[in-house]
């Protein structure tokens, strides 16, 4: 039976995991090597615990025990030592990973299960670096983690099924809905996604139409809840950019090469919201949204 999580990467991703399992009563260790990182992780759950509150989905105790639910640890054998699941939700680069899943594999218990928050690289690769590779699983979340219900749960080549099943019960009392698939390049979210996010850019860039005008065509033809290059925005167009690289490096399809305005984007800095600017203009505090200068017509 699963108890002990361990969650690698105090980051978006790693504290919205973190957030999901404790609400849930799971024990939790929150890793990660920053202990400044640890301490805006905890602070950034208890601000998410706080909108939920108001919206009176939960309760001031149920955030207390939940927050009592989380620990700090900045050593990743010493957080993973009593885990009966570990998820790695680092920075999304393979050698970054490949070391961490080495780390946990020497650390975590004989039948713990290690699970990956990857969007898009292949856990086949990286469970062929553990002694257990059986056991190794892709858990890979949407952000923001406590709002968004899909897990994609992605199979190794090695993955038993038994695992899986486990991993589609965990998702479920999380209050997720589970989708099982199998390890290709971009599984399912990101293959289908990104070639969207890259026509998108690329008819921006070939003249086609205008950042505000892609996007309302699809917010209000497609009923999508925000265009693909405020999406883009949202994701981190270095994201965007790395995945579409999997997916052109996986295929060897040309379909997939990132589109040359993305490409100078995120080589001049501009990311979205993370930088400030990308499709769109991010001011602290304001939710207008204001295509940025390069792009007005």
């Amino acid at each position: 039976m699963i108890k002990n999580i361990s969650v690698i990467g105090a980051g978006t991703m790693g504290n919205g995991i973190a957030h999901v399992f404790a609400q849930a009563g799971f024990a939790v260790n929150l890793i990660d090597v920053n202990a400044a990182q640890l301490e805006k992780a905890v602070a950034t759950i208890g601000k998410n615990f706080d909108r939920q509150i108001a919206k009176g989905s939960i309760t001031e105790e149920q955030k207390k025990s939940a927050l009592d639910n989380i620990i700090t640890v900045t050593d990743v054998a010493e957080g993973v030592k009593n885990a009966d699941l570990v998820v790695e939700a680092a920075t999304e680069n393979i050698d970054l990973k490949l070391k961490i899943f080495k780390q946990m594999d020497e650390a975590a218990p004989a039948g713990c299960i290690l699970a990956t928050n990857t969007s898009s690289i292949s856990i086949t690769k990286i469970a062929a670096v553990t002694k257990r590779p059986e056991l190794v699983i892709g858990m890979h979340f949407m952000n923001p983690v406590p709002v968004m219900k899909l897990v994609e749960i992605i199979n190794g080549y090695a993955t038993k099924k038994e695992v899986t099943d486990i991993i589609v019960e965990l998702s479920k009392q999380l209050g997720k809905i589970p989708c099982a698939v199998n390890d290709y390049p971009g599984f399912i979210a990101n293959r289908i996604l990104m070639p969207m996010i890259n026509e998108a850019i690329i008819s921006l860039y070939e003249g086609v139409a205008g950042v505000e005008e892609i996007d309302t065509v699809m917010k209000l033809g497609m009923a999508h809840p925000m265009g693909p290059l405020q999406l883009a925005d949202f994701i981190g167009l270095d994201v965007c950019f790395s995945i579409l690289n999997v997916l052109h490096d996986g295929f060897g399809n040309p379909k997939y090469a990132p589109c040359p305005l993305l490409v100078n984007m995120v080589t001049a800095g501009k990311l979205g919201i993370k930088s400030g600017e990308g499709f769109y203009q991010y001011t602290a505090g304001s939710k207008e949204l204001v295509v940025s200068e390069r792009f007005r017509k």
